[in-house]
């Protein structure tokens, strides 16, 4: 007879399962994370994420930059460059403040 737990454990994503999550590459999450922009903790010398954390991280910014509309726009600008890498188009590796014009 097998025992259930009432506590399940937090999902913990890895910087590779990170970067597959957001969509962007694992460079950036260390660019994030050396700015201090990105909650991550530390096991030793790997860093680890939190999935519940990082969804709320992710819903602050959108609505951060909703408000300031200039933070959060480099952010846009990476997910509209995914959106076209997954679908087959060309990727425009300007500043977003180039593509606008």
């Amino acid at each position: 007879m097998a025992t259930e737990s009432k506590y399940s454990l937090p999902r913990v994503m890895t910087v590779k399962e990170l970067s597959e999550y957001l969509r962007v590459h694992p460079s950036t999450i260390y660019k994030l994370l050396r700015r201090g922009e990105l909650p991550g903790f530390r096991i030793g010398t790997d860093w680890r994420f939190n999935a519940e954390v990082i969804d709320r991280w992710c819903m602050e910014r959108n609505l951060k930059g909703a408000d300031s509309g200039s933070s959060n726009r480099n952010w846009r600008s990476v997910a509209m460059r995914a959106k076209r890498r997954d679908r087959g188009g060309i990727v425009d590796h300007a500043p977003a403040s180039r593509q606008a014009a």
